[in-house]
């Protein structure tokens, strides 16, 4: 697998075919709707004052944003397989970890926030694993301890309670 950068946007082949498909979808039937929409707007008059115009333009600002973000991450991104459940902490996974002299654990997703945006039903905080902890962390299994050096100078330790794929 290549060095990941600080752009790289880790995908599974199903989520990178999903975010294609999306694309697709967007740029071909979307966008005709979207043009059919503007121009039965245009051909009833006063722009001014017409709110379906309106409507349309934004909806249309809305899919062109959603295009360009959709393109940038399939640039960016790194298609591999999903991680094997096997407690090593790599790109991916979800991973519990508790932080030194604290009972309490946090779990997060070690990869890309595109990724959670695929399933809105998940409210997980997102860690790249060039991050600091991300960085400090990959490779490690369950039991491990591992420390990183925080923004504020700190050195950090925490353990991975539990790695699995996401």
């Amino acid at each position: 697998m290549t060095q990941p950068t600080q752009d790289t946007i880790w995908v599974t082949q199903e989520a990178f075919d999903r975010l294609q498909a999306e694309l697709a979808h967007l740029k071909g039937e979307v966008r005709a709707d979207i043009t059919a929409k503007i121009a039965a707007a245009r051909d009833e008059g006063d722009l001014k004052e017409n709110g379906g115009y309106h409507a349309a333009r934004e909806e249309q600002g809305k899919t062109e944003a959603r295009i360009r973000q959709l393109e940038d991450m399939l640039r960016r991104a790194e298609v591999g397989d999903a991680p094997a459940d096997d407690g090593l902490v790599e790109a991916g996974m979800k991973v519990t970890i508790k932080f030194a002299g604290d009972s309490d654990t946090e779990t997060f997703l070690l990869g890309s926030r595109e990724l959670l945006s695929m399933d809105s039903s998940v409210d997980l905080d997102v860690f790249s694993p060039t991050s600091p902890l991300g960085a400090a962390i990959m490779g490690k299994k369950r039991g491990d301890s591992a420390s990183y050096e925080a923004p504020n100078g700190r050195t950090i330790e925490v353990e991975i309670v539990d790695a699995v794929p996401f």
